[in-house]
């Protein structure tokens, strides 16, 4: 994928003290990833009349993220395949794409209308504001955590300078054990690269699965020679002339390493937001129209803390969503907002990860104290972890089974009963059991 040339001047309201050539509405998206990127095109196919400014930091057209960490590392999928849309989609739609611009200040009226001005000091005129500026990665506390060789994982930059080093790396550690650092780990295993992962909770995934799951997950890693370090904390690297050589852990173990990827989390991008005046809590304060406080700015994807979008959530409980699905249909809900449909985002939230031989699935939101069901597949490597909250089916993990995942979405979105005893029966699949909960009796 070509780096995107950043255009010029185009849009009707890039020069704030000329008279205004178009009267419509300028809607200015800040943030060209997933979210912004599908922000744009759904407002105008719902109806979007006036500009549409998206505007990227990064020097390429919207592109998407999940193969960076999984098939682009491995060198199956090309730069040129990972772009979201075609430069003549953006034409086609009418959105003024500008790349390779990083806004910096937002004057915010109360009416939702302001100026975004760029640290190239390039302005923008709008009527209404979204902002779509995603997350970056958490920084680790950690002693000589700049040291050459030292990387994370976030962007088509970081993929491409992990690429690289893949190739010459002879000993990687990845701190971390969530999904970007298992990922990484498959991938560099399967290249050859001697992996060790170190994670400082008891189990892998410790925020997102149970921890049969994480066992399930763990041991197909070590079995495919990933060496596993849990319940440690990386102490301080060590390197010499500037290059990373060792992990010091703070059991007095040191791991040799040429290569480390940190990989603990996100946060999001809300300085704009704060800056502007609005409430941000761990991200920006959006409600079920992803309407920031002011009422009229829109907040969508990594960068927004909204309420819990499963159909049985009664709105109380906030959080952050990273996913490529929670962009899209939050964005694709924030369209309606803009164009007057005024439709609540709700969804079951799903995400996946695929990490060597591993495709994990999990759809819904569990809570650690959550009761399990545990369904062995008749295929080896086959499980589905249930999670129950009371009587209440509210999540399931599934690893290498699709059909489960497909199966368990479709029952948290219709909120389909499934009792614990009733799942444990493995004479039938899940597919079964519940297309027998919904037929009337």
């Amino acid at each position: 994928m070509p780096a995107h040339p950043a255009r010029g001047p185009g849009s009707p309201r890039d020069h704030p003290g000329s008279p205004a050539v178009n009267t419509t509405p300028h809607l200015l998206i800040v943030g060209a990833g997933q979210a912004g990127a599908h922000l744009a095109g759904s407002a105008r196919d719902q109806g979007w009349k006036g500009p549409i400014t998206l505007i990227g930091g990064e020097p390429h057209a919207p592109y998407t993220r999940p193969p960076l960490s999984k098939t682009f590392l491995k060198g199956q999928t090309p730069l040129s395949s990972l772009a979201l849309r075609s430069d003549a989609y953006y034409t086609q739609h009418r959105i003024d794409l500008v790349v390779d611009e990083h806004i910096d200040h937002i004057e915010l009226a109360g009416d939702g209308t302001g100026t975004a001005t760029a640290a190239t000091g390039r302005r923008w005129r709008f009527d209404r504001l979204a902002l779509a500026t995603g997350a970056r990665p958490r920084h680790l506390p950690i002693e000589h955590a700049d040291l050459d060789g030292v990387l994370t994982l976030r962007d088509l930059h970081d993929a491409q300078a992990l690429a690289q080093r893949l190739t010459t790396a002879t000993a990687l550690v990845v701190i971390g054990g969530g999904f970007i650092g298992l990922e990484v780990a498959a991938t560099a295993t399967a290249a050859g690269v001697p992996t060790t992962v170190v994670e400082a909770a008891p189990t892998l995934m410790n925020r997102v699965v149970s921890a049969a799951t994480a066992k399930i997950v763990a041991t197909a890693h070590r079995a495919a020679g990933v060496r596993i370090r849990t319940g440690v904390r990386p102490l301080r690297l060590r390197g010499t002339n500037g290059t990373i050589t060792a992990v010091e852990l703070d059991d007095g173990d040191e791991l040799p390493a040429d290569l480390v990827v940190i990989g603990v989390g996100a946060q999001p991008r809300d300085e704009l937001a704060r800056a502007a005046g609005l409430h941000c809590d761990n991200g920006i304060v959006v409600d079920a129209h992803c309407l920031a406080s002011d009422g009229h700015t829109i907040a969508v994807g990594d960068c927004a803390n909204l309420p819990d979008p499963s159909p049985a959530s009664d709105g109380t409980v906030r959080l952050r969503l990273e996913s490529v699905d929670n962009a899209v249909e939050q964005a694709t809900s924030a369209a309606g907002t803009l164009t007057g449909l005024h439709r609540p985002y709700r969804s079951v939230p799903w995400f996946w990860s695929d990490q060597g031989n591993l495709k994990l699935q999990i759809a819904g939101l569990a809570r650690p104290d959550d009761e399990i069901v545990l369904r062995t597949g008749r295929r080896p490597g086959q499980h589905t972890t249930l999670r129950y909250r009371g009587s209440r089916l509210v999540a399931a993990e599934c690893l290498n089974s699709p059909a489960d995942f497909l199966a368990v979405r479709r029952a948290l979105g219709e909120e389909t009963p499934l009792p614990r005893v009733t799942a444990a029966d493995t004479g039938l699949s899940l597919k079964e059991h519940l297309a027998a909960a919904r037929t009337p009796r």
